[in-house]
Protein backbone atom coordinates (compact mmCIF):
# COMPACT_ATOMS: atom_id res chain seq x y z
CA UNK A 1 0.00 0.00 0.00
CA UNK A 2 1.31 3.74 -0.95
CA UNK A 3 2.17 5.90 1.87
CA UNK A 4 -1.56 8.13 2.92
CA UNK A 5 -0.59 11.91 1.21
CA UNK A 6 -2.36 14.62 3.15
CA UNK A 7 -2.93 18.00 1.34
CA UNK A 8 -4.13 20.78 3.01
CA UNK A 9 -6.73 22.97 0.67
CA UNK A 10 -6.29 20.84 -2.36
CA UNK A 11 -9.55 21.47 -4.63
CA UNK A 12 -10.63 17.27 -4.21
CA UNK A 13 -12.13 15.46 -7.30
CA UNK A 14 -15.68 16.36 -6.11
CA UNK A 15 -17.69 13.20 -7.04
CA UNK A 16 -14.40 11.22 -5.46
CA UNK A 17 -15.62 13.09 -2.78
CA UNK A 18 -19.27 11.87 -3.08
CA UNK A 19 -18.09 8.73 -3.08
CA UNK A 20 -15.83 8.63 -0.17
CA UNK A 21 -19.27 9.96 1.73
CA UNK A 22 -20.83 7.64 0.55
CA UNK A 23 -18.99 4.75 0.86
CA UNK A 24 -18.17 6.01 4.56
CA UNK A 25 -22.36 6.98 5.66
CA UNK A 26 -24.00 5.48 2.98
CA UNK A 27 -25.09 9.13 1.74
CA UNK A 28 -26.67 9.87 -1.30
CA UNK A 29 -24.07 12.53 -2.68
CA UNK A 30 -22.80 12.88 -6.18
CA UNK A 31 -20.04 15.24 -5.53
CA UNK A 32 -22.23 18.80 -6.62
CA UNK A 33 -22.37 20.50 -4.04
CA UNK A 34 -19.25 20.68 -2.63
CA UNK A 35 -17.95 23.56 -4.43
CA UNK A 36 -20.24 25.60 -2.79
CA UNK A 37 -19.60 24.53 0.57
CA UNK A 38 -15.55 24.70 0.18
CA UNK A 39 -16.17 27.92 -1.26
CA UNK A 40 -17.21 29.53 2.45
CA UNK A 41 -14.91 27.34 4.25
CA UNK A 42 -11.93 28.07 5.94
CA UNK A 43 -9.76 24.85 5.10
CA UNK A 44 -10.32 21.22 4.65
CA UNK A 45 -7.74 18.63 4.31
CA UNK A 46 -8.04 15.47 2.25
CA UNK A 47 -6.33 12.23 2.31
CA UNK A 48 -5.05 10.23 -0.78
CA UNK A 49 -3.97 6.52 -0.97
CA UNK A 50 -2.30 6.94 -4.01
CA UNK A 51 -4.57 8.61 -6.81
CA UNK A 52 -7.49 7.32 -4.42
CA UNK A 53 -9.44 9.66 -2.01
CA UNK A 54 -9.79 8.16 1.08
CA UNK A 55 -10.24 10.89 3.91
CA UNK A 56 -11.88 14.12 4.27
CA UNK A 57 -12.50 17.09 6.78
CA UNK A 58 -13.82 20.17 6.40
CA UNK A 59 -13.40 23.53 8.36
CA UNK A 60 -16.46 26.24 8.55
CA UNK A 61 -16.21 29.00 10.60
CA UNK A 62 -17.90 31.96 11.28
CA UNK A 63 -15.26 34.28 10.04
CA UNK A 64 -13.20 35.43 13.01
CA UNK A 65 -12.29 33.40 15.92
CA UNK A 66 -14.51 30.15 15.27
CA UNK A 67 -13.97 27.29 13.35
CA UNK A 68 -15.96 24.34 12.82
CA UNK A 69 -15.21 20.73 12.43
CA UNK A 70 -17.37 19.26 10.05
CA UNK A 71 -17.48 15.93 7.69
CA UNK A 72 -14.74 13.75 9.32
CA UNK A 73 -14.63 10.85 6.57
CA UNK A 74 -12.46 8.27 6.17
CA UNK A 75 -12.91 5.31 3.92
CA UNK A 76 -14.13 1.79 5.60
CA UNK A 77 -11.59 0.16 3.63
CA UNK A 78 -8.88 2.12 5.47
CA UNK A 79 -10.10 3.49 8.96
CA UNK A 80 -8.40 2.59 12.64
CA UNK A 81 -5.07 3.51 10.81
CA UNK A 82 -4.92 7.09 12.38
CA UNK A 83 -5.88 8.91 8.71
CA UNK A 84 -8.68 10.38 10.43
CA UNK A 85 -6.44 11.39 13.69
CA UNK A 86 -4.02 12.87 11.19
CA UNK A 87 -6.83 15.16 9.09
CA UNK A 88 -8.15 16.35 12.28
CA UNK A 89 -5.17 17.28 13.63
CA UNK A 90 -3.94 19.23 10.55
CA UNK A 91 -7.10 20.59 10.36
CA UNK A 92 -6.46 22.48 13.84
CA UNK A 93 -3.14 23.37 12.91
CA UNK A 94 -5.00 24.53 9.24
CA UNK A 95 -7.76 26.50 11.42
CA UNK A 96 -5.03 27.78 13.59
CA UNK A 97 -2.72 28.94 10.56
CA UNK A 98 -5.87 31.01 9.13
CA UNK A 99 -6.74 32.98 12.76
CA UNK A 100 -9.08 30.54 14.29
CA UNK A 101 -8.96 30.87 18.22
CA UNK A 102 -11.63 28.09 19.16
CA UNK A 103 -12.44 24.54 17.22
CA UNK A 104 -15.51 22.78 17.57
CA UNK A 105 -17.20 20.25 17.06
CA UNK A 106 -20.21 17.90 17.26
CA UNK A 107 -20.50 14.33 17.57
CA UNK A 108 -22.11 11.36 18.66
CA UNK A 109 -21.04 9.14 22.12
CA UNK A 110 -19.56 6.53 19.79
CA UNK A 111 -17.46 9.01 18.80
CA UNK A 112 -16.56 10.60 22.18
CA UNK A 113 -13.10 8.33 22.50
CA UNK A 114 -11.70 9.02 18.99
CA UNK A 115 -12.37 12.86 19.32
CA UNK A 116 -10.75 12.91 22.79
CA UNK A 117 -7.57 11.24 21.26
CA UNK A 118 -7.35 13.97 19.14
CA UNK A 119 -7.11 16.88 21.65
CA UNK A 120 -10.67 18.22 21.80
CA UNK A 121 -12.62 17.93 25.46
CA UNK A 122 -15.98 18.11 26.71
CA UNK A 123 -18.01 21.25 26.86
CA UNK A 124 -21.54 21.90 27.66
CA UNK A 125 -23.67 23.30 24.39
CA UNK A 126 -26.81 23.11 23.31
CA UNK A 127 -28.81 22.51 19.51
CA UNK A 128 -31.80 22.96 18.02
CA UNK A 129 -33.10 20.64 15.59
CA UNK A 130 -34.60 22.85 12.27
CA UNK A 131 -35.81 19.91 10.21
Amino acid sequence: MPQIEYRVRAQPDFPALGELRRAAWGESDDGGAWPAVLARSLTWVTAHDGKRLVGFVNVAWDGGAHAFLLDTTVHPEVGRRGIGTRLVRMAADAARAGGAHWLHVDFGPHLAAFYAGCGFRPTAAGLWRLR
